[in-house]
């Protein structure tokens, strides 16, 4: 063992989805504590990762220690601090989730906060993983971005990381996965993609490439050397399956989710002539959004997450900049990688604006307040959800649409010079909400705190439509789709409507439907020369063609075994549409701007 502490960790049964953890001490203190974490930074929400650990035991030279639980995820090992403790546990692994660890015969994946238990008193020194190739894993590749330091040509064996918090960091990817290279501004990235049959990887590293660029660019200049970046590798893993969408950041690498098929289909047609689908635009804006991370949170980041506490919530009022503000970013990065057009970037934009008006909860809590709520709300969805909380990415975004469109607007400076003057004051450190307050101040030549307290501690809406319009984009209206007009959110499966959500304040809830109903059917009246009729309700799409010009009816509800009848009167909404740019030269220097130099 070359590190003070360090970690075996083998694919036992796969079928089982058990991972065995071999954790060795060279020095262990008389009453040495080992913990769990509760959470996973990035992904705000305790998540009890001990509840899968099992069959814990320590032994010392080939004798048994006594091993006593303090708690939901903390041990206390009784030892010699002469001699080395060896601990041992397994972990169950079927979690599909980019935040736990998988493991099954065709793919393993864990995060170290799943797996790797925390010596007490030592969390600072170096640390040791190893990866154990066995008979389950002879056909299989492993990848991290963990520094390796003696591994095989599949990557399995050992590698280092300089602390605790370096190791759990860095997830770790196996399997027979698919694997690209490139490099960008001089900084070698690896592509692995699990589980996606077959796909255009050469466009997929194409324009990952571009996105990487682009983003590295933005922090530190066109102009800045190679190796600016600072990380000497970047690691993507991506997880492709039939009905998934997510990523978690880390320091030097992602863990992605994606459907399969949103990866780029084979085509006869060059990349360039080919234009993105839907989900592919939605693939690369989850990659854009996890790589801008690497800079925005896991260095520039909450003051209160200066040091994590993997044992419980770490409060931050500021994830609408650290989540919200890379979510603006995310999308605009890939209009100036060219990697989608004015148009489609304009709509991306309206479809996050109309998502926030959708929110009654926007009303009741601020992007400050959700934030902090995270932990207890965000991450806890309900059929309520909607109605009490506002999402910290999307309105997040329009703050930070709101804001640089004010600023470009004023003349004086942009949210780029914002951001990229934080990293530097803060050397890629932590930050408060004094410091983005002092930073605009600085550029812009005047305060922002009314501005602040309106858009982010307010709960008022915000003036996007004014700031687009402001800046060249031509803004139109459309009647909103049946579910909005009825404020309701459904799912449909089997022919049956179930109504997930109620949202305060629409013609739903005023005729009294609530969340959980099954929606059976409709009557509708006479109206004019068409005839009072009943239908069958198994689709919200035919809504619309059987009540025709009339906005009354009666929903015929089941609930707990009963039948209800329901007066339903629509109410006419709308939403935003049709936006496109009419002014080329404002939108260029918006859209497209030329890379300011740090």
């Amino acid at each position: 063992m070359t590190a003070a502490v360090a970690y075996d960790v083998a694919v036992r049964h796969p079928h089982s989805h058990l991972f065995a953890v071999t954790l060795r001490v060279a020095q262990p203190a008389p009453e040495q504590v080992l913990s769990l974490p509760v959470w996973i930074p990035g992904s705000y929400m305790v998540r009890e990762f001990s509840q899968h650990l099992q069959g814990l035991r320590a032994e010392q030279g080939g004798q048994a220690c006594a091993v006593r639980q303090l708690n939901k995820h903390q041990w206390q090992v009784q030892c010699d601090p002469t001699q080395p403790l060896v601990v041992q546990h397994e972990v169950y692994a079927l979690d599909a989730s980019v935040r736990m660890a998988w493991l099954d015969a065709q793919r393993g994946f864990f995060n170290g906060t799943s797996l790797c238990l925390r010596v007490i008193g030592q969390t600072d020194a170096p640390h040791q993983l190893r990866l154990v190739d066995n008979e389950h894993t002879t056909a299989w590749s492993a990848i991290t971005g963990l520094r390796a330091e003696q591994t095989n040509a599949r990557g399995w064996g050992t590698y280092i990381a300089q602390d605790y918090d370096e190791l759990v960091d860095c997830p770790v990817e196996m399997g027979t996965f698919w694997r690209g290279d490139f490099v960008a501004r001089g900084v070698p990235h690896s592509f692995v993609v699990s589980g996606a049959g077959t796909f255009d990887g050469a466009r997929l590293l194409a324009d990952t490439q571009r996105i990487c660029e682009t983003e590295i660019d933005f922090w530190h200049g066109a102009d800045a050397p190679p190796r600016s970046a600072p990380f000497d590798r970047y690691v993507f893993m991506l997880n492709a399956t039939a009905d998934g969408y997510g990523g978690l950041e880390h320091r030097n690498s992602t863990a992605l989710i994606a459907q399969r098929k949103d990866l780029p289909a084979l085509s006869e047609s060059p990349p360039a002539a080919l234009k993105a689908s839907d989900g592919y635009t939605t693939l690369l804006g989850l990659i854009s959004h996890e790589y801008f991370h690497t800079w925005n949170v896991k260095r520039l980041r909450p003051s209160e997450l200066t040091t994590i506490d993997y044992d419980r919530e770490n409060h931050s009022e500021l994830l609408w900049w650290f989540e919200g503000f890379t979510s603006y970013y995310d999308d605009l990065i890939l209009r100036r990688a060219g990697l989608i057009s004015d148009e489609v970037y304009l709509q991306l934009v309206v479809k996050h604006h109309n998502q926030v008006l959708q929110t009654p909860g926007r009303h009741l809590q601020s992007v400050s307040q959700a934030s902090f709520d995270a932990w207890t709300k965000y991450y806890r969805m309900g059929e309520n959800t909607p109605n009490a909380t506002v999402s910290y990415y999307t309105k997040g975004a329009l703050v930070a649409l709101c804001l640089d469109l004010s600023l470009r607007a004023e003349g004086r400076t942009t949210l780029d010079a914002v951001v990229q003057s934080l990293w530097r004051s803060s050397q890629g450190g932590p930050i408060c909400a004094a410091d983005i307050e002092q930073t605009l101040l600085t550029l812009s030549g005047r305060s922002w705190h009314a501005e602040l307290q309106a858009w982010v501690h307010g709960t008022e809406d915000l003036p996007v439509i004014v700031c687009l319009e402001r800046h060249g984009v031509r803004v139109g209206h459309e009647s909103a789709p049946m579910a909005q007009q009825l404020g309701v959110r459904v799912s449909e499966s089997g022919g049956a409507v179930r109504l997930k959500t109620v949202l305060r304040g629409g013609a739903a809830e005023a005729a009294g439907m609530a969340a959980g109903d099954e929606w059976l059917g409709v009557d509708v009246p006479a109206h004019g020369d068409l005839p009072a009729e009943s239908w069958r309700m198994n689709s919200l799409e035919a809504l619309p063609r059987w009540l025709g010009p009339r906005t009354d009816f009666t929903a015929l509800i089941h609930r707990d075994q009963r039948l209800l009848r329901c007066p339903v009167s629509l109410r006419r909404v709308e939403r935003v549409a049709n936006v496109a740019g009419s002014d080329a030269i404002t939108l260029a220097l918006w859209l497209n701007p030329q890379p300011e130099t740090p």
